[in-house]
């Protein structure tokens, strides 16, 4: 992979850059699966790399370096769970208040609950901004590959996770915030190979606990859908749904004494987790 540059914006083309100069890792990971539908490799992978959305990079936040080095595993994760960061829902929409969150949510993983870096892979700000979380993200997606976060306990070496900034038991997010993460998860299904309807889950379907929110969670069926009409008219193949196994997600009731602080949403960290 060529050295990209991890300062400043880099924005979508750099990121565009990383999946073509990693071609031969991207044909043999995550779209070798998507072979069987009729479409050439060559042009899922440039469909894919079309649709990724407007990502800032860790430099762009100024993130600290991880404490520890980044798990990354060879093999592209099952599922992508949507979150909410259980914040205010700010109306603050522009990028350098996404770049504070972004801060912010990496000095609390760090300082306070005692993480080598931010435990989710992406973030998606109420202006619809969309950041790397958790470092080397942006490099493994394109690789077909998966950066181990700490986001849903015991589950987090098979999902990969999108923090959606706000708190969402009874309000709506924004349409800009809506419209990147539907973005996101059309790429991320063509990057990785996954069906929609199977693959994108709540964090209540792994743990208990109340994020995404009742508004958002039952979002989700719609999103499906937009994602699945997205990746479509990008002509990116949609594989078939994967079927559920003993290792899928469970559906634990939301604990009546779940803390309220700030960035808490749930169990992150669970230990069958090999990392943090």
């Amino acid at each position: 992979m060529t050295n990209i540059p991890r300062s400043g914006p880099n924005r979508r083309t750099l990121l565009r850059g990383a999946a073509l100069t990693s071609g031969a890792a991207v044909l043999g990971g995550a779209l070798s699966t998507l072979g069987a539908t009729g479409v050439s490799a060559r042009t899922t992978e440039a469909a894919v790399r079309a649709a990724a959305p407007e990502l800032y990079w860790r430099g762009a936040w100024n993130a600290r370096p991880p404490s520890s080095p980044i798990q990354v595993l060879a093999n592209a994760p099952r599922y992508i769970v949507v979150h909410h960061t259980a914040t205010a829902n700010s109306t603050d929409y522009s990028l350098d208040h996404a770049l504070r969150l972004s801060r912010s949510i990496q000095n609390y993983h760090m300082d306070s609950n005692g993480w080598i870096d931010t435990g989710q892979q992406l973030t998606i700000s109420r202006g619809g901004h969309v950041m790397e979380g958790r470092d080397r993200t942006p490099e493994a997606i394109a690789a077909g590959q998966h950066v181990v976060g700490s986001h849903v306990a015991n589950n987090n070496s098979t999902c990969i996770g999108i923090e959606n900034e706000g708190l969402y038991t009874s309000a709506s997010p924004t349409q800009a915030l809506t419209n990147a993460l539907v973005e996101t998860l059309a790429w991320l299904c063509g990057a990785y190979g996954l069906n929609p309807s199977s693959a994108i889950l709540g964090h209540r379907d792994f743990n208990a606990t109340a994020c995404p929110g009742d508004v958002l969670y039952g979002m989700l069926p719609d999103l499906r859908s937009r994602v699945t009409r997205t990746m479509h008219a990008l002509d990116i193949p949609v594989s078939a749904a994967s079927a559920p196994d003993e290792d899928g997600p469970t559906y634990p009731p939301v604990p009546e004494d779940e803390p309220e602080r700030e960035f808490y949403h749930g169990p992150a960290r669970g230990p069958d987790d090999f990392t943090r």
